[in-house]
């Protein structure tokens, strides 16, 4: 089953998030640095459901989130670093 992600903002931060019946199951947290730049700053799954892959898909999401917004993205998470190293498209939008 796929799961669902879902996405809120403020004027100062962001999360992106699985929801389920039991609470979050994963999320990805950001900050914005200026008016181009987001600042991923931490990535968690909840215990039980690490190696699902739920991370990446969180991440893969807010690159999109990135692109289609034109917004640079500092990957300070060490998950989202590792991520970005070894991915080329990502590369492209880091600041």
């Amino acid at each position: 089953m796929e799961q669902k992600i879902k996405h809120r903002e403020n004027e100062t931060n962001g999360v992106f998030y699985m929801p389920s019946d039991k609470g979050v199951l994963a999320e990805l947290s950001y900050f914005k640095k200026g008016q181009n730049i987001i600042v991923i700053d931490n990535t968690e799954t909840k215990k039980g459901h690490e190696g699902q892959g739920f991370a990446s898909k969180l991440l893969e999401k807010a690159v999109r989130f990135a692109q289609e917004n034109q917004l640079k993205i500092d990957p300070l998470c060490p998950f989202a670093e590792v991520k970005f190293e070894q991915n080329e498209e990502y590369q492209k939008l880091k600041a």
